[in-house]
C-alpha cells in the first residue's frame, strides 16, 4: 500500500499511503494534513502512522512524483491557527491553484481478511475553498511514487471532496474487479476551516461505518451500499412485446 497526496486532497496506502491534493487545479493554500492512521485488527496492528512531530525528517518519509514538473511544494507547518504549535503541524500546500503528489510507503503488505480494517486521518481547510478535498487513498503494492498521477489505480478512497455548492460529500470508493465502486448513500463532509477527524471502519462481517469527530456519520452493509455483485434482476435486451397483444 502507499500512501499519497495531491492537489489539496489527501491520499494514502505496502499498499502505499498517497495524501492528493487533487484532479483539478484549486484556489486555494491552506490544507493541511495534520496525521494519518491505518490499522488492522484483531490485534490492532498499525500499519502507518504520521504524526509529522519529528520536523524535517517528513521528508525523507514522503515522495514526490515526477509524474509532472509544475507540481505544488508542501511545507511543515501548524497553519494560521492551532492548540499546540509543535503538536497541531502537518504538511500543507503552499501555492495557490497547484496540483500536489507526495506519497509515503508502508512498511509491509497485508490483507484485512477475516479482520477489522480502520483508516484514520485529520485534515484542516484553513480557507474557504471553492474546489478542493482532503481524502486518502490506499494504492495496492508495486505502486511507484515516482510515477503517481491522478488516473493512478487505488484500493480504497476515502476522505472529503469539496466543489461549489454542490459538493460537499465524504468519498468511499473502494476498488473491485478493476471498477471503481462508490457508495450510494450521501455523507456530508464538514466544510468549515477547523481541523476534523475522518475514520473509515470496514468490519470483518462485511459491515462499515464512517465517523467524522468520532461521531457515526453513516454505516450499514458493504453488499447493500456498493455495487460489488451483480444485480438479482436484471431486464432482458432481447425481450419484445408480442405482436398479438394490445
Amino acid at each position: 500500500c502507499i500512501l499519497s497526496a495531491k492537489r489539496a486532497r489527501n491520499l494514502y496506502s505496502k499498499h502505499r499511503p498517497l495524501f492528493k491534493h487533487g484532479n483539478r487545479p484549486v484556489k486555494m493554500k491552506s490544507v493541511i494534513l495534520l496525521s494519518l492512521l491505518v490499522v488492522v485488527a484483531v490485534n490492532a496492528t498499525v500499519y502507518f502512522e504520521e504524526k509529522f512531530d519529528d520536523g524535517d525528517a517528513w521528508e525523507s518519509r514522503w515522495i514526490t512524483s515526477t509524474k509532472k514538473s509544475d507540481y505544488g511544494k508542501f511545507k511543515l507547518s501548524a497553519g494560521k491557527f492551532y492548540g499546540d504549535e509543535d503538536k497541531d503541524k502537518g504538511i500543507q500546500t503552499s501555492q495557490d491553484a497547484k496540483f500536489y503528489a507526495v506519497s509515503s510507503q508502508f512498511k509491509e503488505s497485508f490483507a484485512n481478511e477475516g479482520k477489522d480494517f480502520v483508516v484514520q486521518f485529520s485534515v484542516k481547510h484553513e480557507q474557504i475553498i471553492d474546489c478542493g478535498g482532503g481524502y486518502v487513498k490506499l494504492f495496492p503494492s508495486g505502486f511507484e511514487s515516482e510515477e503517481m498521477e491522478g488516473e493512478s489505480a487505488y484500493n480504497i478512497m476515502f476522505g472529503p471532496d469539496i466543489c461549489g455548492p454542490g459538493t460537499k460529500k465524504v468519498h468511499v470508493i473502494f476498488n473491485y474487479k478493476g471498477k471503481n465502486l462508490l457508495i450510494k448513500k450521501d455523507i456530508r463532509c464538514k466544510d468549515d476551516e477547523f481541523s476534523h477527524l475522518y475514520t473509515l471502519i470496514v468490519s470483518s462481517d462485511n459491515t462499515y461505518e464512517v465517523l467524522i469527530d468520532n461521531e457515526s456519520a453513516q454505516k450499514g452493509s458493504l453488499e447493500e451500499d456498493w455495487d460489488f455483485l451483480a444485480p438479482k434482476v436484471i431486464n432482458d435486451p432481447d425481450a419484445k412485446k408480442p405482436e398479438d397483444w394490445d
